[in-house]
């Protein structure tokens, strides 16, 4: 049997000759996607994002950083064979946790959490970092669906993010949870402050969704000093709970639907979106980020 590491020399080596070969290669784009509370919708945001994006020609992998819940895997219908803990511990390589998405989109679970970070050793974590830098590199856009609430986790998660995807819903208390979420960010440095997008799920139209937006901007601005986007709107939508009964994205199962539609816009707006502010630094110095945030 080929050793494990020997492996991934090799593929770091290809690499590293591909990118003297060719111009600079940006580094993944990493996007958050969380909640200040559960049940809002968040995992099935993620994988209808991962969906219409790869529509559009990104490269996507979603990782699951719900440590409590395995929602990825129930939207997907599908059940991972191993975990970053098999990474973290040496036993696999990057491309071997990778489990196949529809339409080739790559799903990562995380396993037992980032607490599996704070016990390697030097020898382990120079090991798993060299794992992430080829992630960044063979991947357009790493999407990261958080836990629900203000736990520990979810917290350093944001908080180690350069964007996030802030999903609420009209209820009153998803909308003070989702306020409450950037009030614990806003205390901060603001230079390391992540770029909060606001997505409003379950709308009854349009308006109610930029009604809520235009409140939690004008709040954070005034009591936090904090800057939230306007990222979009998902229409309460009967396709998508039946996508949910399927196992399948509803963007995939139920194409010409009103939500499909809607994560298609955002999905071209995420796009579109001026990334030249965001730093570029990848999903390696996202880890790094995180690591130093558990371990203050």
């Amino acid at each position: 049997m080929i050793d494990q590491a020997e492996n991934l020399r090799k593929i770091i080596h290809n690499n590293n000759q591909l990118n003297h070969e060719t111009p600079k290669i940006r580094s993944a784009r990493v996007i958050t996607i969380t909640s200040g509370k559960g049940g809002v919708g968040k995992s099935n945001v993620a994988v209808n994002l991962a969906v219409q994006l790869r529509k559009l020609g990104k490269r996507v992998v979603i990782i699951d950083a719900d440590f409590g819940l395995a929602n990825i895997e129930v939207i997907l219908g599908i059940v991972p064979k191993y975990t970053f803990s098999d990474v973290m511990n040496g036993e696999k390589i990057i491309t071997e946790i990778m489990t196949e998405g529809p339409m080739n989109i790559k799903f990562i679970s995380g396993g037992s959490g980032v607490q599996d970070l704070i016990r390697l050793n030097e020898k382990q974590l120079s090991y798993f970092i060299k794992n992430l830098y080829l992630l960044d590199k063979m991947t357009d856009i790493i999407l990261i669906d958080t836990g629900a609430g203000l736990t520990d986790a979810v917290l350093s998660f944001s908080r180690a993010a350069d964007e996030i995807v802030l999903v609420t819903t009209p209820e009153p208390t998803s909308i003070t949870d989702a306020y409450a979420l950037v009030k614990t960010l806003s205390t901060q440095k603001r230079e390391s402050l992540p770029n909060i997008k606001l997505l409003v799920n379950r709308v009854e139209d349009e308006e109610e969704g930029r009604e809520i937006y235009f409140k939690l901007k004008q709040v954070s601005k005034r009591f936090l000093d904090v800057e939230i986007e306007e990222l979009g709107y998902i229409p309460y939508d009967k396709a998508l709970v039946k996508s949910v009964k399927l196992q399948e994205p509803v963007s995939l199962s139920f194409p010409k639907s009103e939500a499909s539609k809607a994560f298609e816009n955002i999905s071209s707006r995420i796009i579109n979106i001026d990334a030249a502010n965001r730093g570029g630094l990848g999903f390696t110095s996202f880890v790094k980020r995180l690591m130093n945030l558990f371990n203050s």
